[in-house]
């Protein structure tokens, strides 16, 4: 059974209303996706289906200056993302909403960042909140391109996390939507073994140089990436 909770350096986060846990996902994400900088006002970051609110409280953390909206189709969700935002030092930082993205209506956001459903014509967990997570069916990757295009400032980046399988259609989706990769950081278990998630980083222009990294769970690099985060 997994905690309630999950501490971290500067703050905590609750978990017991939501369907999907902490998880090494989420927290690879939130420290590894970027949020240019503005000259003439606070960064602007969205999550979208923010769940326990852990990748949205990891921006404002590494972003001092950032203001985030995190969303999230699940209502108890939303409401525990809340209630950890307000117990953190980023309180005043945070907003919450209890949304699809679908109906998001807020634009030109510096920094889009989501940990997307990955599921797709597989069999379902019997917990509906569960397989409103983890299934695609309520967040393609056509419709998550598309909508994060919308929500995207010119200059802007997108980032999400996917199973490394899901490259292709990802990457489809992407072109559909008028997105440009910029960065590509594979993550796996052990070294030589095949890629397990892919972290991807996304424009609304052509990158010249496209940058390409590697992850290994558990080394050096993964340690120092997550040593602001981890206890």
């Amino acid at each position: 059974m997994s905690n309630s909770f999950f501490s971290f350096k500067k703050f905590t986060i609750n978990q017991d209303r939501c369907s999907m846990k902490v998880g090494t996902d989420a927290v690879l994400l939130g420290a590894w996706a970027e949020a240019p900088e503005t000259d003439s006002r606070a960064q602007r970051i969205l999550d979208i289906g923010t769940g326990t609110g852990i990748i949205a409280l990891m921006m404002a953390q590494r972003h001092p200056n950032a203001m985030v909206t995190a969303i999230d189709i699940d209502g108890d969700a939303a409401q525990q993302a809340r209630e950890n935002a307000a117990r953190s030092p980023f309180a005043g930082r945070i907003a919450t909403a209890h949304c699809p993205i679908q109906q998001f209506t807020e634009s030109d956001f510096d920094s889009i960042v989501c940990n997307p459903p990955y599921f797709n014509d597989s069999l379902k967990c019997p917990d509906p909140k569960r397989a409103l997570s983890r299934h695609t069916d309520t967040l393609s990757y056509d419709e998550l391109m598309k909508c994060a295009y919308r929500s995207l400032a010119q200059h802007g980046t997108f980032s999400l996390i996917i199973p490394a399988d899901s490259l292709g259609a990802a990457e489809t989706a992407a072109a559909l939507a008028g997105l440009f990769l910029k960065r590509l950081c594979t993550v796996k278990t052990k070294a030589g073994k095949p890629a397990k998630r892919a972290l991807l980083s996304y424009a609304k222009t052509p990158q010249a140089d496209m940058e390409r990294g590697e992850i290994i769970i558990g080394s050096s690099e993964y340690y120092a990436l997550l040593k602001d985060f981890y206890l």
